[in-house]
This record gives structure tokens, sequence and C-alpha cells, in this order.
């Protein structure tokens, strides 16, 4: 090409191929109807065009007034990197609109295909910008953790994804909601917690702290230097969903969902949550 893009295995992947990924994605989330897989623009699997797709969305939401609180990490499940053909995690970002808890559910994004997975969520009580970022130094930035619920959800549809996909549909992100009872990481080891989450008292989903990237605080200290390096270190006050720690479910109208967490001698919390009819 004379533009300057460049040809990667027949697909055209430029700055027209991610804007107009972006505007796809951007037209599924104010209609409400599910588009087809973005790869067929940017490739199945080109981590640097895939952010770039992200970060248009993210931009237009602030741009529009959208608060920024925190981000999510997905893919830390070997399970499902080698369902999508990947070796590493991706993150998205958290709005203060995704926050069910603080946010009216008229005035939430707008759920296409929803389903659910529980997590263990950090709050930082400092900024992760020094250049050692490992699970011991993330670990001393941790304010508190909580037990969490992230209802994921994907603009591309029948969740027909690739890595690109996920990465540019910010990471596949919809609401959360964080439990009320604060853990001190002195209190536990994340890597030995254990979950189970049901759904309409039926128990869909059970893991372990361990799933999540051998550790969740791993998987933080992935964020925290992947989100350096991209020059948007995390800083105190935000949220991180770590990473499901078990499957994730369907999740229909008036679902009722709870999620336990447990360490080996004590009960950590629980987080609730109820889909609203439409």
């Amino acid at each position: 090409m004379s533009d300057g893009g460049r040809v990667t295995g027949g697909l055209v992947t430029d700055s027209a191929a991610v804007h107009a990924a972006a505007e796809r994605l951007s037209i599924a989330t104010t209609t409400g109807a599910p588009i087809a897989p973005v790869r067929a623009l940017i490739g199945p699997d080109d981590v640097d065009l895939a952010y770039a797709v992200q970060r248009i969305g993210v931009q237009h939401r602030l741009a529009a007034g959208a608060r920024l609180v925190g981000r999510k990490i997905g893919l830390t499940s070997p399970a499902v990197q080698q369902q999508l053909g990947v070796n590493q995690p991706d993150f998205g970002v958290l709005f203060a609109d995704m926050n069910i808890a603080e946010t009216p559910a008229a005035q939430r994004p707008t759920l296409l295909q929803p389903k659910v997975e529980a997590e263990l969520a950090f709050v930082l009580g400092a900024d992760l910008d020094i250049e050692q970022l490992d699970a011991i130094s993330v670990r001393g930035a941790v304010d508190y953790a909580v037990a969490a619920l992230e209802i994921v959800d994907s603009r591309i549809a029948d969740w027909d994804i690739s890595f690109a996909d996920t990465v540019a549909d910010n990471a596949s992100s919809g609401w959360f909601v964080l439990g009320t009872e604060r853990l001190s990481l002195a209190e536990f080891e994340p890597r030995e917690i254990a979950m189970n989450m049901a759904i309409d008292g039926e128990i869909v989903s059970t893991g372990t702290g361990s799933a999540c990237l051998g550790d969740p605080l791993n998987a933080l200290a992935w964020l925290a230097r992947t989100a350096r390096d991209f020059g948007d270190p995390l800083r105190a006050g935000e949220i991180v969903l770590s990473g499901a720690l078990g499957p994730m479910a369907p999740l229909r109208p008036g679902a009722r969902v709870r999620s336990e967490l447990f360490s080996r001698t004590q009960a950590l919390g629980a987080v609730d949550f109820t889909l609203e009819e439409i």
C-alpha cells in the first residue's frame, strides 16, 4: 500500500482498519445489536492493533464524560488461553457506570450477551509505577481485597471471539459488583482461596486462587507491568478485577447470583447480584 498501511496474511492492518473496528464496536454498543468479529479487519492475534482499537473506545467514553475507576484482567485461565490460542492475559478498563452498586440499571452500559464469573478484586492503596513489579511488590500496594462478580459481555455475535476481538472489545467488559467485606492480605493468601458461585441456589462454578495465573497477585503484577509499559500505570484507589477463579456461566434476566470465597479455615466473604428482568 502507498498510504503507510501494512499487509499481513492478506489483511490490511492500518489505522483505517483500527478506526473501522472501533466504529463497529461503538455501533454495537449504541444499538444493542452484536456485530461480526472485528478480526476480519485487524487479524485474530495482532496485540498492538487490538489495543489500539480498545484505546479509541476508551478515549471516546472519557470524552463523553465517563470516569475511569480501575482495570480488569481477562484470559488468566490456562484452559481459556489454550482455547483462544494465546499465551498471555489481556486487560480492559473499568468505568464508574459499570459498578452496579453505584449506578442505577438504566444508566449502566447496555448488556447484549451477558455471562457472569466470580473473581477476587483488589483495591489499591498506592501507585504501581516502580521498576520492580512482581507478586511481592504489588502485594504491598493493595489496600484491601473483596469478593467480586464480573458480568462479562461481548459485542461480538455469539461470543465468536479471537484474542484480538476480546481485547478490542475492552476485554469483553460489562458490569461488576464488589462484596462489602474488606479483606486485608494479612488475613489470607489469594492463591489458596476457594470459590463457589451459585445461580438461583444451584452451584454453577467452582475454582481456586491458583487458577488465576497461579496466584491473583501474579495477575495483578502482570497488569501493573503492562499498564506501566503502556504509559498508564495503576494508581491508588483503582479497582482491579484480577481474573476469573472458575468457569463463567450464562446469565438470564431474573437470575440470582451468589459467590462465596473461603480459605482453609474460614469464610472470606460473599457477593450477591440479581439481573433485573427486562
